[in-house]
């Protein structure tokens, strides 16, 4: 299980994404990026993060520290806006603290061009958990210390919401993929990361989350039978037939998107 705090200070919120995520201080003295139970999307967002992020990080990606933390709504007694309080009200409890990263940038492909092979294990990995929220938009990757970080899974595993239609062999649109362009060894990277997806790794990433996060599931008997449906899922994707998986990026269609995304960073400045 993740390490548990309790917030001692809401600092102030984060308004770029419409869950609004809040920087929040800690007993350990730590500062984190908070992302509350009581948001829209509701605690299924929070399992995404966790899975995503613990198995990004089993294979070697670079990610932010996670800790479950203990909320008081009167943290938030002195914020005038009235949806933080109930925010905050609807999140008493446990939620989740992301670290928080000062002086971080946000990724562009032209100031730091990808590694083709880093390219091709990110998008890899976005295709096995099903993470829609990778685009050029939007990257969710940070410049930190020299190194790229993942952030913000939430919308990825989004087969949770409605388990019935839940398909391992869903096919991946990496068209939109902030890397895609630069993905061009997926033959030699499914080798790779495909061997590694064993049921004891996912057995110990999906043990990472808490058990009020998945219990009364509709469809299931219990937080243990939610977890094991997660990992036969993603196995059944890794260990089982390949058509989920992105092709190579052709020379004519990477120069095509990069030069797509070159000019969106050039008009947008």
């Amino acid at each position: 299980m993740l390490e548990q705090i309790t917030a001692t200070r809401y600092v102030t919120p984060l308004r770029e994404g419409g869950s609004l995520p809040g920087v929040v201080e800690a007993d350990d003295l730590g500062t984190y990026v908070v992302k509350f139970r009581g948001a829209g999307q509701g605690r299924r967002v929070l399992v995404a993060e966790i899975i995503c992020a613990e198995l990004a990080r089993r294979l070697g990606f670079r990610i932010p520290e996670l800790k479950v933390i203990d909320v008081d709504p009167q943290i938030g007694a002195r914020e005038p806006d009235e949806e933080i309080q109930d925010l905050l009200k609807a999140s008493e409890g446990h939620n989740l603290a992301v670290d928080f990263l000062p002086g971080a940038l946000g990724f562009e492909p032209l100031a730091w061009p990808p590694e083709p092979g880093y390219a091709s294990r990110l998008l890899w990995f976005d295709a096995l958990i099903h993470n829609v929220d990778r685009s050029w938009r939007n990257p969710n990757l940070l410049l930190w210390h020299g190194e790229t970080w993942l952030i913000d899974h939430g919308a990825a595993l989004w087969f949770h919401h409605n388990w019935p239609t839940a398909d391992p062999q869903r096919g991946f649109d990496a068209r939109d993929h902030v890397l895609a362009p630069f993905a061009t060894r997926m033959t030699e990277t499914d080798a790779e990361l495909s061997e590694k997806i064993t049921r004891d790794l996912l057995d110990g990433v999906v043990d990472e989350v808490p058990d009020e996060w998945l219990e009364d599931e509709p469809g299931f008997d219990g937080a243990q039978a939610v977890r094991q449906a997660y990992v036969e899922h993603l196995l059944a994707r890794a260990q089982g037939p390949r058509a989920w998986l992105p092709g190579p990026s052709s020379a004519s269609s990477q120069e095509k998107k990069a030069g797509s995304v070159g000019s969106f960073w050039k008009d947008s400045r």
